[in-house]
């Protein structure tokens, strides 16, 4: 139980760390900031067991986990603010 508390609480951390780093407009509040964080952490371990800084299992740093949550909102804004004009209308 206290595992998941501590994934979160570290996940919004890196997830804060991420959008100072970064300011703009981001929608979504503390939930969608801690599940930034989170899935930041995830992709910097898989980027960095890629690149040999991690052993199989090993879980990633603080700073590459918030390098991968910079490199989530940055392909986040890039996807939002390149949408094809007619995406989204109804017919």
């Amino acid at each position: 139980m206290f595992h998941i508390i501590w994934i979160m609480f570290i996940g919004l951390i890196v997830g804060v760390l991420a959008k100072l780093i970064m300011p703009g407009r981001d929608p979504g509040g503390i939930l969608v900031t801690m599940l930034l964080g989170i899935a930041g952490s995830v992709l910097g371990g898989f980027l960095g067991r890629q690149l040999g800084l991690y052993r199989p299992g090993q879980r990633a740093g603080f700073i590459v986990s918030t390098l991968g949550a910079i490199l989530l909102l940055a392909l986040y804004r890039f996807a939002v603010t390149h949408r094809h004009p007619t995406a989204g209308l109804h017919r």
